[in-house]
């Protein structure tokens, strides 16, 4: 879980995953271009760095297709986080 969170540290790897929530299985190019659009001046590179981190944390699923780089977001690490520190109705009328 520790991973989860260094993941989400970053404001660049939020704003990848705030993209990937607008549209999942993007091309690593089209997602470039997107960040960019946005004001965000990284490289495709630093772009792919923090798609590895995001990725080890399991947010984020790359697949390759050719020499393509397709990027889903994957929200079950979120879940996991939500559920384990979740107030059930049952328990707080104890």
């Amino acid at each position: 879980m520790g991973d989860v969170f260094k993941a989400l540290a970053d404001p660049t790897r939020r704003a990848i995953l705030d993209e990937l929530q607008d549209r999942s299985g993007q091309a690593l190019f089209e997602l470039c271009v997107r960040l960019t659009g946005k004001g965000f001046t990284s490289t495709r590179q630093a772009i792919s760095q923090h798609l590895a981190v995001l990725s080890e944390a399991g947010l984020v699923v790359v697949r390759r297709e050719g020499r393509y780089m397709f990027i889903d977001l994957d929200t079950s690490p979120l879940r996991q986080i939500y559920e384990r520190w979740r107030v059930d109705t049952c328990e707080s009328d104890t």
